[in-house]
């Protein structure tokens, strides 16, 4: 199972899915790390409202069946789900631990948090 984490610098979790620089890939096989990867978030807000190419940001990870963000719009949030990657609105800021707290059972989902002017 693939998770991403959004990320501007692979160490913290970015405030905002579609302006995140990139994210942090996680290969996890139930509780053990496989493989870590950086992609760079293609489809990222370039500052303009209604900038944000929700296609290409879902498409950049569409083989992960969770996305963790510290933030995100109820629009974004709706295609995630229904490209069946389940997003996870947290108010962790550190990838890694972030990702600890997953594997464990013990990462809260945050819904209320979304934005909705996105």
């Amino acid at each position: 199972m693939k998770i991403a984490v959004a990320s501007d610098d692979e160490r913290t979790i970015s405030h905002h899915f579609g302006r995140a620089m990139g994210f942090v890939v996680f290969d996890i096989d139930t509780t053990e790390v496989k493989g870590r990867s950086y992609r760079q978030n293609k489809g990222k807000h370039s500052g303009e409202c209604g900038s944000c190419d929700h296609a290409t940001m879902i498409d950049n990870i569409k083989d992960c069946k969770y996305v963790i963000c510290y933030g995100m719009g109820r629009r974004i949030y709706d295609d995630l789900m229904q490209a069946r990657i389940t997003p996870i609105v947290t108010e962790e800021e550190l990838v890694d631990r972030a990702l600890e707290r997953f594997v464990s059972g013990a990462l809260k989902n945050r819904p209320e948090k979304l934005h909705d002017h996105h």
